[in-house]
């Protein structure tokens, strides 16, 4: 099963901490000017409205909609989650139209070339992005990290074991006419 980053919407206060850590831990770079209007791109999306606020972030589907509808293969299976492989990926967006929850985009970033040991910039590269889970490392997702209301969780297969137990515990629970 992959894992997957979870929100929890009665939890969440709107404040985008999560997107800011989301745009630092993914840049190569530290200090504020990372975050200007032209370099902010989270790969989570905190939405909100009257009713509700909550991050939207990718599910690493176990058949993911976004690596199937990929012509150029840029979208693979990896550490139990879904990467886009950016040397292969052309910026088409087929991606974005097929992912059911809204967690692909596509941005422009500058174009580099590396011949040895020179880097050549070359304008600009459209690519598709993501949650990667911080590069897939274990419990090290930043946006979970920081949030203040500890409303985002690691989703894994014993989260969702016991997820799973909790539900059928409560419904035969109910079904006895009993609550915990």
């Amino acid at each position: 099963m992959n894992r997957f980053i979870v929100a929890e919407p009665n939890k969440c206060i709107g404040c985008r901490t999560c997107e800011v850590a989301c745009v630092l831990s993914h840049s190569g770079q530290g200090g504020v000017s990372v975050l200007s209007s032209l370099t902010f791109s989270p790969r989570l999306k905190v939405i909100k409205s009257l009713e509700i606020s909550v991050p939207i972030t990718c599910r690493h589907c176990e058949d993911a909609p976004c690596k199937n509808a990929c012509p150029n293969g840029a979208i693979e299976y990896r550490d139990d989650s879904v990467h886009v492989i950016q040397e292969r990926c052309v910026g088409c967006k087929s991606c974005v139209m097929a992912c059911p929850f809204g967690a692909m985009q596509v941005v422009t970033v500058p174009a580099v070339r590396t011949l040895g040991d020179i880097t050549i910039s070359h304008g600009t590269k459209a690519e598709a992005q993501k949650c990667d889970l911080c590069g897939g490392a274990e419990g090290a997702q930043s946006c979970v990290k920081v949030c203040p209301t500890k409303a985002l969780h690691v989703f894994d297969r014993a989260a969702m074991e016991q997820t799973l137990r909790n539900r059928q515990q409560r419904a035969a629970l109910e079904a006895a006419g009993t609550t915990l």
